[in-house]
């Protein structure tokens, strides 16, 4: 097994009385005995299953002290995951007191947990409260870093409202975690962190370089690998979100495997066209459940110049991040459904330049360039569903990009189905009334169908359900009747 340093380098054999630990590449989502942060010696003594003290030899980074009576003792590290050697190294050289939890094992005190100790004269670990534990949470839900030459990284246990905001929170996370971000956002974070403290510069320019830091590191940039998903979940959520539509359906299960097999997303995004109410947007939702991936929506009709998709400069004093780059931040991560509405819109901007042709570098998952974050961001891990009316408003390179699925128009006998077995008994649920206080014999459902013959989709026949359900609570709240039945006349009276 080759010996390394703290850094991650390689050293000669003969430090190896000093280097004491092997590097272990893994990307668990938890920390466990099974699985630890790291291993000490514990062949001269077992160590309590909650140990106070410090990470020594901070040239060297080899060992820890344990705080016991009548003083320290030392025990050498025999292991680290690869993940955590940067956030070690930076507890050691910063001298800060940790609690250890760990279990002892027959080759070593295995270390699953590491928190902070607030007393005792410690240094508080940054500008922010619950910094350590925000780190090892990240570093825990990444990827072990590319053997190269590591150089940083982070996670931990309560940290999930945690934000860099603070010049020094967004040090010690660059600090911490290293390998784990994207080479060139670690490296544009560098040069921003340098502006940031820089007296050479504007307050203005300093104040911009922190905002986007703060931006870029809150959003944790994943990897694009995909775990397996469940295929019969999947089509049970979609059963429970769309009634029919067996094509549609069957092409989002054939994504599934898709993914299954490859654990990469498809290279074609979701194009869903078709009339006014059939149900695209409800189709968008459900992939997005079904990927368990955070979704944002990106309206095209109200697009009306790139800079509000791209972002303005930083020579503006008014400047900010784009449309895109702000759903990045929202979601807090770089695995995303966007969901385009109207993009059969997305061409008629009336600004300088053509939305649409923003869209393009972000559907061909080669990374995308915010003008205020002055950075490519991947974009490997987002997965575009696109919705449109008119298919013949799309330019060939746009719709190129997507796998069109076109939704017909709902049937009459489809409507009625949808009406009486789904919209009604929804609203009815949401209103708290019982399915025996409204009631509509099948006369009466045929009028609505009727009603709304001439008109595409299925929204007219949910605003239907909840007018009927809000005028029977009416009559039983008001006239104190025990329930209401609607014939086909006194429907097509109420909703005249």
């Amino acid at each position: 097994m080759p010996v390394f340093d703290f850094s991650g380098i390689p050293q000669k054999r003969e430090q190896a009385a000093e280097c004491t630990y092997t590097i272990v590449r893994s990307n668990a989502p938890s920390a466990s005995a099974e699985r630890p942060i790291l291993v000490l010696d514990n062949s001269r003594r077992q160590w309590k299953h909650h140990s106070n003290g410090i990470f020594s030899k901070p040239d060297q980074r080899t060992a820890f002290e344990f705080d016991e009576e009548g003083g320290t003792e030392s025990a050498d590290i025999l292991q680290i995951d690869a993940r955590f050697v940067s956030l070690l190294r930076w507890l050691g050289e910063s001298h800060i007191r940790v609690r250890l939890s760990g279990a002892n094992r027959e080759d070593g005190y295995a270390v699953y947990r590491i928190r902070e100790i607030a007393y005792g004269g410690a240094t508080k670990l940054s500008a922010e409260d619950g910094f350590l534990q925000f780190m090892i949470e990240r570093l825990l839900a990444s990827d072990a870093p590319e053997k190269k030459e590591p150089e940083e990284d982070e996670q931990e246990e309560t940290g999930d409202e945690m934000k860099l905001t603070s010049l020094q929170s967004i040090t010690d996370f660059l600090n911490c975690a290293g390998r784990t971000l994207p080479d060139n956002i670690r490296l544009w974070a560098r040069r921003n962190l340098a502006v940031a403290r820089s007296h050479e510069v504007t307050a203005e320019e300093r104040r911009h370089a922190q905002r986007a830091l703060s931006i870029m590191l809150n959003i944790h940039w994943k990897s694009n690998y995909f775990e397996s998903i469940d295929p019969q979940e999947a089509r049970r959520i979609l059963d429970e979100e769309l009634y029919g539509m067996e094509r549609v359906k069957q092409r989002i299960i054939e994504t599934i495997i898709q993914i299954n097999r490859t654990h990469t997303l498809p290279a074609y995004g979701m194009l869903l066209v078709g009339p006014a109410g059939t149900g695209k947007s409800q189709i968008a939702y459900a992939v997005a459940r079904i990927l368990k991936l955070p979704w944002t929506t990106l309206d095209m009709s109200s697009i009306n110049d790139p800079e509000q998709l791209t972002g303005s400069s930083r020579i503006y004093s008014n400047a900010k991040p784009g449309i895109i780059m702000e759903a990045f931040s929202a979601a807090g991560e770089s695995n995303l459904v966007f969901i385009i509405n109207e993009l059969d819109k997305a061409a008629a901007g009336k600004g300088n330049g053509n939305p649409a042709d923003v869209l393009l570098t972000l559907l061909d998952n080669l990374g995308f360039t915010d003008n205020y974050i002055e950075c490519m961001v991947p974009t490997v891990g987002v997965y575009p569903i696109a919705t449109a009316n008119d298919l013949s408003q799309i330019s060939a390179p746009l719709m190129s990009r997507f796998a069109v699925i076109e939704l017909p128009d709902y049937t009459p006998e489809e409507k009625k189905i949808i009406f009486s077995q789904f919209a009604l008994p929804k609203v009815l649920r949401r209103m708290s009334i019982r399915e025996d206080e409204c009631i509509l014999p099948l006369a009466a459902v045929d009028a609505v169908i009727e009603k709304y013959a001439d008109t595409t989709g299925i929204r007219d026949l949910e605003q239907a359900a909840e007018h009927i359900a809000a005028n029977a609570l009416y009559q039983i709240e008001v006239n104190h009747v025990p329930s209401v039945v609607f014939d086909a006349q006194g429907v097509r009276k109420l909703l005249a």
